[in-house]
This record gives structure tokens, sequence and C-alpha cells, in this order.
């Protein structure tokens, strides 16, 4: 239950059917019929207390479209911002490069200062380059939208700073959100591995069964992730409740951690 949550607010409307109930009991126990007015006063409230329920069932179904809704829109953004990283920003710095490039070879050798001066202008720019190449996988890995899972995910393992293994069972792509929400799951739970963990190795498992994306993420770490201690799983609870799927997390302490999201592949 969210915190904050008091129980005779979510009792509440269920007092009335309650005492009805009673009221019926008894009556039957004591033999006394009940009179109309007492039985439309009982039929009254079972139906109120059903369009409450249907009502409130309603509101729910739509909380989490909205939220699945501003998720897409979100990654919708970031594949935008990727793409101008890579097709604006990075290209021009890299035509720049050769630009100096061009410069640098054409330096009369009696300028040794210029050229050296260019040279350093070059490195500084191809330092430039990566950060931004760096800048726009982390908004939204290019490899995702064009391979899939599967390389994305073994891109994640090699640029990881521990020791990752990975086990992939996929046959073909799956919808593209479910991929996104499992990419991301993947690379928080490797950054809080290498982090705060203490871990050396982090197990990666992904497969589908019965309808459902399986992942799990287990680390050999020192345990006692605390999702209320960051924003970072909450975040992730969100991404993947938003697809309609369940985050769970094991972490006692000194057992590593464990992480489990699983995806209804009907529900996008």
């Amino acid at each position: 239950m969210h915190p904050g949550t008091r129980w005779g607010h979510l009792l509440l409307p269920y007092v009335p059917v309650a005492g009805t109930g009673v009221l019926l009991v008894v009556q039957l126990v004591r033999g006394v019929p009940m009179d109309n007015v007492e039985i439309i006063v009982e039929v009254v409230v079972i139906a109120l207390l059903i369009i409450r329920q249907a009502v409130t069932l309603g509101q729910s179904a739509g909380l989490v479209a909205s939220r699945a809704r501003l998720v897409l829109a979100t990654d919708l953004t970031r594949r935008q911002l990727e793409r101008d990283l890579h097709d604006g920003v990075q290209q021009r710095l890299i035509s720049l490069g050769l630009d100096i490039r061009l410069a640098e070879a054409s330096v009369p050798p009696e300028l040794p200062e210029l050229r050296q001066q260019l040279s350093a202008v070059m490195a500084g720019l191809n330092g430039t380059v990566e950060e931004v190449r760096e800048l726009s996988r982390g908004v939204h890995p290019a490899i995702l939208t064009e391979g899939g899972l599967r390389p994305a995910l073994r891109a994640l393992a090699r640029r990881s700073a521990i020791g990752v293994e990975l086990d992939i069972r996929l046959d073909g792509r799956q919808p593209e959100p479910i991929e996104v929400a499992a990419y991301y799951v993947v690379a928080e739970a490797l950054t809080n591995a290498a982090k705060y963990a203490e871990s050396t190795l982090v197990q990666v498992c992904v497969e589908v069964r019965g309808g459902y994306l399986h992942l799990t993420v287990s680390d050999d770490g020192i345990g006692g992730a605390d999702p209320k201690r960051g924003t970072g799983l909450i975040g992730l609870t969100d991404r993947v409740e938003a697809m309609g799927g369940t985050l769970t997390l094991e972490s006692p302490p000194g057992q590593g951690t464990h992480l489990q999201a699983d995806f209804p592949l009907g529900h996008v």
C-alpha cells in the first residue's frame, strides 16, 4: 500500500454494505421478513457500490494508459534528440575535424608552432566528438532502435565497468517500447552494481516465455539495495508498470541483488 494511505478512506464506502448485510442476517435469524423499503435500500446500496467499483477501475485503467503514453512520448523525444546529436552536432564536428586536418597538412615546415596548435585543437575536437557520442548513446542508443535488444545489451556489457554474463534467449524483435524499457532496466542495474554494490560480476538473462518477456539481473555484491534511498529504481518501477509489467527486487545484505522485470508482450 502506498505510504500515507488511510484505511478508513478505503473502507468507508463498504460500511453501508456491511451495515445492511448485518441487518439482513439479523432479520433472517429472527425470522422477520424484509419489507419493500429495506429491499430497495439494499439494492440501491449494492448498485452504488458496483458503480463505484466500475468508476474506480475505469480511472485506474485511464491512469495506466496515461503513464504508458507519457513513457512512449518521452522515449520518442529521446530518440529524436539522439538523432539530432548524431546527425547534426556530431557530423558537424567531424566535418570541422576534416577541415582542421587539411589545414594542418598545408602548414609550411617553417611554422611548427602552428602545426602543434592545430594538432592540439584536433585532439580536443576528437575528445568532444567522443563526448557527444557517449551523450547521444546515453540519451537513446541508436543500436537499440536499429538492431533490437540483443546487440544493445551486448554493447552495454562491453562498456560495463564490471564483468557481465549475458544469456539472451530471443528470437527476433520484441515490441519497441518493451525493448526500450528492458534496456534501461539493465542499464540502471549495471550502473548501480558498479557504483554501489561492490560487485565483480553481473548476470543478465532475457527470455520470452508464456507471452511475457522475462528479464533478470543478478550481481554478487553486498546487497542491501533500497528503492526508497534513490530515484533510479523508483523510475524503473514506473517505466515497467507503464508497460503493464512488474518489477521485483531482492537484495538481502551480503547476498547480492536480484532484479526481475516481467513484461506482457500483448500489452503494447
